[in-house]
């Protein structure tokens, strides 16, 4: 589930079924060449042909309207296709996932493409093209002064891969907790060749703050996260890792258990107040870019601003706008219950995630908190804004336990650009701003 708070790329659908049963020999099979094809159909705009070959899952999840809706949105945001360039296969058992790389003019994308056995399309979904290029450190760490090992977060079906970051220098350490904004998000909250995560924790374990970064468990667990949709609810998708990547730091040794903080961006931050409620030991908290304002709010104004950009919306996205304004409206619905189509509502997600959020206020949450606070924000994020940190401001208004900055030059990632942000940049390299780490740092040793 990849939501429009991390960026511009658009999942399509992606349901990747058990594979059935060969009856009978059937004509060799090319998945690549079918992939191409695919796209070939995108781009002609035949969609009906493209979902007619749906297997039964993928027929239940996307109409026709709803691909080309999705197709004109992509187009909105990653301009008309220029090349189609190199393919790949993955197999898995009977299943075949094939991959298109495909050059848009502001930036290339990935095809993938599932097969299953009987040759339907299982699944279709666009997606940023990996990230050959090598990280580079920023100038702020110094990778002599910490230590990295990799730790589990949780137990059972669910548990986690993790990276706690720890100073060499000085012992117990305060710790922070890394909770990331919507999708599949890797233990880095990769985007594009951005790893903002990794940024902090080199930066802030370089300042003498131990940091614990780990996997989504709809990146870690996708597939089998997708079996599950239907129940999912911000508890299974944030909350509950979050909550025990805290668990696991307090009886960590070396860490100072009386000193653990979260930090939240994006959707990470609109919860943390949540996610803070369900352990009130925690020494604060930090938000990066967090919302105030619902998220299918989010999700209106996010669209819209994108398909903006040019300067005009045709019919096309008039209508796609539209029809979104009329999802968000679904949600606020009274009647909206676990029964409502996904097809519905906003992002196609399932209704008990969307009555998750139902009432939740996270400003009104954090002012009932008695714990320290630290709300951070870029002037140049289009995905929250000035408007969300505002209301955090006057929500927070005369407490002497919280602290806002605001940096003119930044993004939704909290790296510097200059001029009208757009997704584009989230593709160019960066890292996190030195000035947010020291700021993040001092807070805490202040503490």
């Amino acid at each position: 589930m990849r939501h429009v708070l991390t960026g511009f790329v658009v999942v399509l659908a992606c349901a990747i079924t058990a594979p059935a049963q060969q009856e009978q020999p059937q004509p060799p099979f090319d998945p690549e060449k079918e992939a191409v094809g695919v796209v070939e159909l995108l781009v002609k705009e035949e969609f009906a042909a493209i979902t007619a070959r749906f297997d039964a899952t993928m027929k239940g999840l996307l109409t026709a309207e709803q691909l080309q809706q999705g197709w004109k949105s992509l187009l909105g945001m990653a301009g008309p296709l220029v090349k189609i360039g190199d393919t790949g296969i993955e197999k898995s058992g009977e299943t075949d996932v094939a991959t298109v790389v495909c050059e848009f003019k502001n930036c290339p994308l990935s095809v993938r493409v599932v097969f299953n056995a009987k040759r339907d399309i299982a699944g279709l979904l666009f997606m940023p093209v990996a990230n050959t290029a090598q990280y580079v450190t920023p100038d702020y760490a110094r990778p002599e002064s910490y230590t990295e090992k990799e730790v589990t977060v949780g137990s059972g079906e669910w548990a986690l891969p993790g990276t706690l970051t720890m100073p060499k220098e000085g012992s117990p350490h305060p710790a922070i907790v890394l909770v990331h904004g919507s999708g599949p998000h890797d233990r880095d909250e990769t985007i594009g060749p951005n790893r903002p995560f990794r940024d902090l924790a080199f930066g802030l374990a370089t300042l003498g703050i131990a940091v614990l970064r780990y996997e989504k468990r709809t990146k870690a667990h996708g597939e089998k996260f997708l079996t599950i949709m239907a129940e999912t609810t911000v508890k299974e998708e944030v909350t509950d890792d979050a909550l025990a990547a805290v668990a696991l730091l307090r009886k960590t040794e070396g860490i100072d258990a009386g000193q653990i903080f979260l930090l939240g961006h994006s959707l990470g931050a609109m919860l943390a107040p949540r996610i803070a409620e369900g352990d009130p030991t925690l020494a604060g908290i930090i938000l990066m870019a967090g919302p105030t304002r619902p998220l299918e709010d989010l999700v209106l104004d996010q669209t819209a601003y994108i398909l903006g950009l040019d300067g005009e919306l045709s019919k096309t996205e008039e209508q796609q706008i539209a029809e979104l304004r009329k999802q968000a409206a679904r949600v606020k619905d009274p009647g909206l219950s676990p029964e409502t189509p996904a097809a519905d509502l906003p992002l196609r997600l399932p209704p008990k995630y969307w009555l998750s959020l139902r009432g939740y206020r996270p400003e009104e949450t954090a002012a009932r908190l008695k714990l320290s606070m630290l709300i951070l924000q870029g002037e140049r994020d289009y995905q929250v804004t000035t408007a969300d940190f505002a209301c955090w401001k006057k929500s927070l208004a005369g407490r002497t336990d919280v602290e806002l900055r605001l940096y003119p030059a930044l993004n939704h990632l909290f790296i510097a650009g200059e001029g009208k942000c757009t997704p584009v940049e989230y593709s160019k390299a960066g890292h996190v701003d030195a000035a947010v780490v020291g700021d993040i740092a001092a807070w805490i040793l202040k503490r």
